[in-house]
């Protein structure tokens, strides 16, 4: 009975994608055309990109409050090495760079001030996002080359790069989760961190490495939504931690550490990205929007909570 119960709760989230996009099918004649799909690829991959980072914070029982304001500052540097003349790819690795140097900072913080990660990144949050103020004197970037587009906008072999990309920042981060020390470790550390103490593992390096790695996707996420939006703002990325962690949790990943996994947070984001899309396809108002998705975060942290009373 208990193997039954798991294996319908690790299913649920697929089996309510399947049913929202038969919904929407049918409520919407717009919804399937191959530009409105396309449409939903190209939004959902800054989301995506930054809950494959929290994913591997929330399995190892942290949570960064801060990558909102990440996805902000590093885009905006990048972009501001854009303009100062550096090639792409540069410009691309100097906001991932940013974003992983920022969740360094946080993992540091978290682990040397021994303070809850609830309240380091939402101190961190105000922080980042007022750094991004100050380098910029609030004012966006726009003298960006126009073959930056192609990272958030292009098409490789008929299919939006940004989904290639997002495919291989998947398997990367199942590959960390499921095959190495550092995966191991976070499952560990989040499921009982006073055992991972007393077995000997390096705690407090590897809760740092998370962050750090999550910084890094978060950094990546930054610089897609600038190429996106062909600019680099300053106050880009508020609120959208609400989204990473919602795509987290709804997808099967516990607030309380230890479980999580990349397929669950890619089906939770593209549920988010699907309710949007059909929120705006069916002249839904954005407030509705909001409430929406915060009532499918409660409902989905309710069933983890009913599950595991029933397995105690």
């Amino acid at each position: 009975m208990k193997i039954k119960a798991g294996l319908m709760q690790r299913l649920l989230p697929f089996l309510s994608l399947i049913v929202l996009f038969v919904a929407l099918s049918i409520a919407s004649p717009y919804f399937l055309t191959a530009n409105n799909l396309t449409s939903v690829v190209r939004q959902t991959a800054v989301f995506n990109t930054m809950a494959l980072g929290m994913t591997i914070i929330i399995v190892s029982g942290g949570i960064d409050l801060s990558v909102g304001s990440i996805l902000g500052l590093a885009g905006l540097i990048g972009t501001m090495a854009l303009e100062a003349g550096c090639p792409i790819a540069l410009g691309v690795l100097i906001g991932l760079g940013v974003g992983m140097l920022c969740g360094f900072l946080n993992g540091l913080l978290v682990t040397q001030l021994k303070i809850p990660p609830f309240v380091v990144t939402l101190g961190t949050l105000g922080i980042y996002r007022g750094l991004a103020l100050i380098f910029s004197n609030g004012l966006p970037v726009h003298r960006i080359p126009a073959a930056f587009s192609f990272l958030g906008e292009g098409s490789l072999l008929g299919i939006p790069f940004v989904l290639w990309m997002l495919v291989i920042c998947a398997v990367a981060v199942h590959i960390v989760l499921e095959h190495t020390r550092l995966g191991r470790y976070a499952f560990a550390i989040g499921s009982n961190y006073i055992a991972s103490v007393y077995a000997g593992i390096p705690v407090d390096f590897h809760i740092t490495s998370v962050y750090a790695l999550g910084g890094a996707l978060t950094g990546l996420a930054g610089m897609i939504e600038a190429s996106r939006l062909m600019t680099g703002q300053p106050t880009a990325g508020q609120g959208y931690e609400l989204q990473a962690i919602a795509a987290v949790v709804i997808g099967g990943g516990s607030l309380n550490g230890g479980e999580g996994s990349v397929i669950g947070t890619l089906i939770g984001a593209f549920i988010m990205g699907l309710l949007s899309n059909g929120a705006d396809l069916l002249n839904i108002s954005n407030y509705w929007q909001q409430v929406i998705i915060g009532s499918v975060i409660i409902l989905a942290v309710t069933l983890d909570e009913v599950r595991k009373r029933r397995a105690v």
